[in-house]
């Protein structure tokens, strides 16, 4: 889940500022026509490069941003018995996977947490926490490394970008839309945007976003049982089985934001609540595997 809200924190915030940036440069006038409305076909090529030209630097940014809010350590050389069985776990299953090594790392958190990102499959990190390799055992954290290099393994960051810069062009393209018709039709302005055109498109542009993540959040969803199964087969069924049992013993109410890192939030929401869940429940996953 952390990887996720990294994503789409800074996909918002990246949006966020190029539009009043380009605002204040005067470049969202060339959507004006002659002052009398919009251009729809320069207003759908502009949304389409600002939404994807958001989502492509916030999956470049991914990695590093990571890194730093997490506090990763990389291992470049073991340091102790319980490294070395991590870079050789990472490696195995990545080779079994078909992707180079990944970076490896280890923050510092009792909280049971994992992650993985980046923009390629061939360039991207695995970080476990200390609680994480402390409180599991060898093959259930075996499992959860299983289910980060199957997310890497699968592109789903990639994915999610393209799925991203998609509805960020819907949200750019229909909040200058309204935008445009607020400031016509209510503030009565007659030539080029006033003030108001740009308070009602942040406004609508966060709205819409809002509703919009309703879509990523169901496609991480759905790619979260697909990485289940993918860590099932590379470290066995009954050990991811036996990776969320012990998550959902441990943690029998919602689990918190730090343990949703690597896919696992529990049950976190019923009715709309759902709707904005990143991951499925824990009793959903441990369904769709033993029903495999």
């Amino acid at each position: 889940m952390k990887r996720i809200f990294l994503f789409l924190a800074t996909n918002v915030a990246i949006l966020l500022v190029l539009s009043v940036t380009l605002r204040l440069l005067g470049i969202d006038s060339i959507l004006d026509t002659q002052g009398v409305g919009l251009d729809m076909n320069s207003l759908l090529v502009f949304s389409a490069v600002l939404g994807f030209g958001g989502s492509l630097i916030s999956l470049a940014l991914s990695k590093f941003m990571a890194k730093r809010t997490m506090g990763v350590r990389l291992i470049d050389q073991p340091r102790n018995a319980t490294e070395n069985w991590l870079m050789e776990t990472v490696r195995r299953q990545a080779q079994a996977a078909g992707i180079d090594m990944p970076e490896v790392g280890i923050f510092d958190t009792p909280e049971m947490n994992a992650f993985a990102t980046g923009a390629r499959r061939n360039n991207a990190l695995v970080a476990v926490s200390s609680g994480l390799l402390n409180g599991m055992t060898r093959h259930e954290a075996e499992a959860v490394l299983g289910h980060e290099i199957s997310h890497v393994a699968n592109g789903d960051m990639v994915t999610l970008t393209l799925i991203q810069g998609v509805v960020n062009t819907f949200v750019i393209f229909l909040s200058r839309v309204i935008g445009h018709t607020i400031d016509r039709m209510v503030f009565k302005t007659e030539r080029g945007h006033g003030p108001a055109f740009l308070i009602t498109v942040i406004i609508a542009q966060l709205v819409l976003g809002i509703l919009a993540s309703m879509i990523v959040m169901w496609f991480s969803r759905h790619r979260e049982f697909r990485a289940d199964a993918g860590g099932a087969h590379l470290a066995g069924r009954e050990a991811m089985i036996g990776a969320l049992e012990r998550l959902r013993q441990k943690h029998p109410g919602p689990l918190p934001e730090q343990m949703a890192a690597f896919g696992i939030s529990g049950s976190l929401g019923h009715g709309l609540k759902r709707l904005f869940m990143t991951h499925p429940p824990l009793e959903e996953r441990i369904a769709a595997l033993r029903a495999q």
